[in-house]
């Protein structure tokens, strides 16, 4: 799980023939070295024809996604097992290295109040038994800190850090985001050095989500801090340009975050490549 990437949602968030196939002939297009896949209906996934399709363009992936409501991991610790497993077995079957994003609880998920020690110990029993089960099978399995709006459970690299040390699984690792860490972290570097003993993910992402270089985040100090870590780990430029309306609602995205795709990969992903490089991350 190494290299640069790009979230697929930059050209589709469905993942079916149609656009899987968009999206796997752009991403090869680019020379980047993997795509993320979005899981969000994975039971409807054509796994034969998506493995065909990494292998056709020599793509690498990882899948992400956030629970369902009903297999919120606060409330339905076995139920969100009973769906992970499963998802799991389709994140092998169609030959991905790691399942990612807020595999703990579901993106939009608050409940007013700061989260309840039941609550973290529903979350910590899914995450322990789902990154065995993800070991099992060769795969890693990360957790995703996102900022206040989209979850009341994890926001920040040191609580991420603190749940798996909780645990004790040496196959859970810490997916970061700037875009969340922009919000959420005493400045964006102590972020990855809270993180930084498990950190092997990460998302590149904009203050406002649309083209990186174009907001507010602070990338000489992004890939500043990577760099002293000698992050080794997957990097992938995510903005959101093609949402579903669910996906709008609990992402809070109200306008377009970039004219086009094109946009964004036209000055974003060089952009993020000469950072990578000035850094020696790549």
């Amino acid at each position: 799980m190494e290299g640069f990437g790009v979230h697929a949602c930059m050209w589709s968030m469905q993942w079916d023939h149609e656009g899987s196939e968009i999206a796997t002939r752009e991403a090869a297009g680019h020379g980047v070295d993997f795509i993320e896949i979005p899981l969000l209906d994975p039971f409807s996934v054509d796994q034969k024809h998506t493995r065909d399709l990494l292998e056709k363009y020599s793509m690498r992936s990882i899948c992400s996604l956030g629970l369902p409501e009903k297999y919120w991991a606060s409330r339905n610790p076995e139920g969100a097992v009973d769906y992970l497993l499963k998802v799991l077995d389709i994140t092998k079957a169609i030959g991905a290295e790691a399942l990612s994003g807020v595999t703990y609880g579901g993106i939009g998920e608050r409940s007013g109040f700061p989260p309840t020690q039941s609550e973290m110990d529903n979350v910590a029993f899914l995450v322990e038994k789902i990154g065995n089960h993800a070991k099992s099978l060769d795969l890693l399995f990360g957790i995703e800190p996102v900022n206040r709006y989209e979850s009341h459970l994890l926001n920040t690299g040191w609580q991420a850090r603190d749940l798996i040390e909780r645990i004790g699984s040496e196959n859970i690792f810490i997916h970061l985001d700037t875009y969340h860490m922009n919000i959420e972290e005493k400045g964006v570097a102590n972020g990855i050095l809270d993180a930084r003993k498990y950190l092997k993910y990460i998302h590149l992402s904009e203050s406002d989500r649309g083209v990186p270089g174009a907001g507010t985040c602070d990338w000489d100090e992004i890939f500043g801090a990577l760099s002293a870590i000698e992050f080794k780990g997957g990097m992938a430029m995510e903005s959101f340009i093609t949402l579903p309306p669910e996906i709008s609602a609990g992402l809070c995205i109200w306008r377009p975050v970039a004219s086009s795709n094109q946009e964004v990969m036209n000055n974003g992903l060089p952009f993020l490549r000469n950072k990578a490089k000035q850094y020696n991350l790549i």
